[in-house]
């Protein structure tokens, strides 16, 4: 498979949510994998490398402003393009 669309360099720090300041829209033009501990997680919403930790959802519950709440996980992360 050829890509012939050059793709960013993947920051250290990335959020999903456009109101971080982690936000890089041209990231999330292309398909991005995160590995924590040896496993693919589908549910990362914030990571960072070099502190080796990733923000995932804690189950259904919310904050009190709707949005899912989050716990914090320590351990090998690294992000790559699938």
């Amino acid at each position: 498979m050829n890509d012939t669309t050059q793709r960013p360099e993947l920051p250290d720090h990335l959020s999903i949510d456009p109101r971080s300041p982690h936000y890089v829209a041209a990231v999330f033009e292309h398909d991005v994998g995160i590995t924590f501990n040896g496993k693919e997680r589908m549910d990362v919403e914030e990571y960072c490398v070099s502190e080796g930790w990733i923000k995932v959802p804690a189950g259904k519950t919310l904050d009190r402003k709707g949005n899912p709440l989050m716990i914090k996980l320590k351990g090998k992360v690294e992000a790559f393009y699938r």
